[in-house]
């Protein structure tokens, strides 16, 4: 099977306004430089799903206005500061927030990956959160003599999953390594759409080492290279955070007028390849 590799641009445009997209977490393999894309696309209406959290990524897109839903158990920064962006969209109602934890998100997305409408899950009885998810079912455990709770929770079937990779050979397959999250999200979705560092004239399921953390390209619908894709985040162990700008962005972002300062001075302006 062949998969069109096309440019981040293009790539970006295959995001159509109301898709419900879900995303990994910053350590994962994130791909900021198809999310600037995508802002400068100008995207609306996105049901945008955190395979568990988000941070930098769902920042960028919620000051941005394109979440019109929000489904995640945390938009955080971590040791660089609050998410101005996330709070202030949530404190002034620009988008719907469905909170969860992280369990349940791997949980329903899990439950997509399989073709089930639902997923049990204990974590969640007798908290508050319950109250805030009526999509979220109490039920009887049907195999229990006795009172056994359990909640179902409601698949999770993304229109598109979105994450960047180390490389993919010509033939779409791409490399995942261990990342697991990045399986699940596949299978749940209806396509994936990756940016990678580097395409590679191999085939990555020729060998079984390949071939183990390999995502087939038959869950990926599009691929565009784009060095350094995750910047400012890391990938992996190929290369770092840059911590001084996720800094200048945590400052900037406090504000509105110096979260659309940055957007002039990163996102809307095509950043060169390093």
């Amino acid at each position: 099977m062949s998969v069109a590799l096309m440019g981040v641009e293009q790539l970006a445009a295959q995001i159509p306004n109301g898709s419900k997209i879900c995303v990994p977490p910053d350590y994962t393999g994130v791909a900021m430089e198809l999310t600037r894309a995508m802002i400068r696309r100008g995207v609306r209406g996105l049901h945008m799903v955190c395979v568990p959290v988000s941070g930098l990524q769902a920042e960028l897109l919620i000051g941005a206005g394109a979440v019109d839903t929000l489904e995640t158990s945390a938009v955080t920064l971590g040791e660089y500061g609050t998410a101005y962006r996330f709070v202030a969209g949530l404190r002034d109602k620009k988008f719907k927030m469905l909170d969860a934890t992280c369990p349940a998100v791997h949980a329903a997305i899990q439950a997509a990956g399989k073709g089930l409408p639902f997923m049990p899950l204990r974590g969640m009885l007798e908290t508050d959160l319950l109250k805030q998810r009526s999509d979220w079912k109490v039920i009887d455990n049907p195999f229990s003599a006795n009172n056994d709770p359990i909640v179902l929770l409601p698949a999770i079937y993304p229109d598109i999953a979105i994450f960047h990779a180390p490389y993919a050979d010509r033939d779409g397959n791409v490399f995942i390594g261990r990342r697991r999250e990045l399986l699940a999200m596949a299978h749940a979705s209806k396509k994936s759409l990756i940016t990678v560092e580097e395409i590679r004239d191999v085939n990555l399921l020729d060998s079984e080492e390949g071939a183990a953390g390999t995502l087939p390209a038959a869950y990926v619908g599009g691929i565009a290279k784009a060095p350094r894709g995750a910047w400012p985040l890391n990938l992996w162990d190929i290369y770092d955070v840059d911590e001084p700008h996720i800094a200048q962005y945590s400052e900037m972002a406090q504000s509105e007028q110096g979260f659309e300062l940055y957007l002039d001075m990163y996102v809307r302006q095509r950043r060169a390849a390093e």
